[in-house]
């Protein structure tokens, strides 16, 4: 099977590496932490004007039509450098439920927006009881003569703090189904509280009040387009982790390189030397899954279903599981092997480890992963 990256592939990867080596120093993302809004408008404008933005939307919309493999490449590099713009929740999430669920008027003005890096927006699905199961929804949206209002609360929305645009998961009070209401963050009835996670991306806690809604599209039952973007920005979550592991390998082994004791290098002492060799296998198995699960999901969407099928919903729940146990392993040994300075907020180091851990608690950790997986691979039963 043929690995190799197309020509705008691999212009695409060089243009986001560029990018991080040139204006991502570790010192520059402390300061955009530790800012108002947690990341720099200014960059999001250079990702709109680069066409990142624009990667997983449809030419129809104006976008650049991105498969998983581009996707891939994106945010692999992306992972490298740390970057804390929030492409997963805008783009990603926000931006691919639209173009999913939609109608061609929402899509148009919304989409444009959003690839223009003129509108920041948010997906709101999580609930205190929820867990990690989208379908465990109390929020309802009720109409109120010819409109529509929200009623409930959100917790951990992702970009919450800075969206302009909320997507809210609701039941109707006319179904059983699931639908997605348009929120603006302005509304009356809307409040948020944000905070930081540990790894440094602003999150927000949303409480809805009667907050005027606008169904997104027709208003139909949206669990399917859900799992579906879910299931996408999943695998890209993945790649970004795969993007983290390597730069901790990399960084780890030249630190052994370099690091003098007992007036020798400690990368020639044998003990460490087995465990950099463990973290590279870490390393090298989880790139192999990654390409695998991009692999279902490159068929998937050239077969342009709705639904992700078997095999890619084994794939990535096999993925997310290894991901969380490799991650844990070579985060580990990152921190160990640097000692002292591990640990230490100077170096870059525990940043990534950090980013690592909540890529593990987000869209289910590596048991619920791990739990999916046997229920589809053996059984219930099995699982149980």
């Amino acid at each position: 099977m043929n690995f190799e990256f197309t020509e705008e592939q691999v212009m695409l990867r060089n243009s986001v590496a560029r990018f991080v080596e040139n204006h991502y120093g570790m010192e520059k993302r402390r300061a955009l932490v530790d800012s108002d809004t947690g990341f720099s408008a200014g960059n999001w404008q250079t990702f709109a004007e680069l066409g990142w933005l624009a990667v997983p939307f449809v030419e129809e919309v104006g976008g650049y039509g991105g498969n998983p493999v581009d996707l891939m490449v994106l945010m692999e590099e992306l992972g490298k450098g740390l970057v804390v713009e929030p492409y997963l929740a805008t783009v990603l999430l926000f931006g691919g439920l639209v173009q999913a669920r939609g109608s061609s008027a929402q899509q148009t003005e919304l989409l444009g927006r959003v690839m223009a890096g003129e509108l920041q927006g948010a997906f709101a699905f999580l609930e205190r009881q929820s867990r990690f199961e989208m379908e465990q929804i109390s929020t309802r949206a009720s109409r109120r003569g010819r409109d529509w209002v929200v009623d409930g609360e959100k917790t951990v929305v992702f970009n919450g703090a800075s969206a302009e645009q909320f997507l809210v998961s609701a039941r109707g009070e006319e179904s059983a189904g699931i639908g997605l209401f348009l929120v603006a963050a302005g509304a009356d009835g809307v409040s948020r509280t944000s905070y930081r996670l540990m790894d440094g991306q602003r999150v927000a806690n949303i409480r809805l009040d009667g907050a005027p809604a606008t169904p997104l599209g027709d208003g139909g039952d949206a669990l399917p387009a859900v799992e579906q973007v879910v299931a996408t920005a999943t695998l890209a979550q993945c790649a970004q982790a795969m993007g983290i592991m390597q730069f901790l390998q990399d960084t780890t082994v030249e630190y052994a390189r370099t690091r003098q004791q007992f007036g020798v290098p400690i990368g020639s002492f044998q003990a460490l030397q087995h465990r950099l060799v463990e973290t590279f296998i870490c390393c090298e198995q989880t790139r192999s899954l990654l390409y695998r699960a991009v692999c279902s999901a490159q068929q998937q969407f050239r077969q342009s279903s709705p639904q992700p099928s078997l095999q890619q919903q084994r794939d990535l729940h096999a993925l997310k599981a290894l991901v969380a146990r490799h991650g844990q392993r070579v985060g580990a040994e990152a921190i160990q092997i640097h000692g002292g300075i591990g640990m230490t907020d100077e170096l870059s180091v525990g940043h990534y480890v950090k980013c690592l851990m909540m890529i593990n608690t987000c869209f289910g950790n590596g048991d619920y992963h791990q739990e999916k997986f046997n229920q589809l691979s053996y059984g219930a039963e099995v699982a149980a």
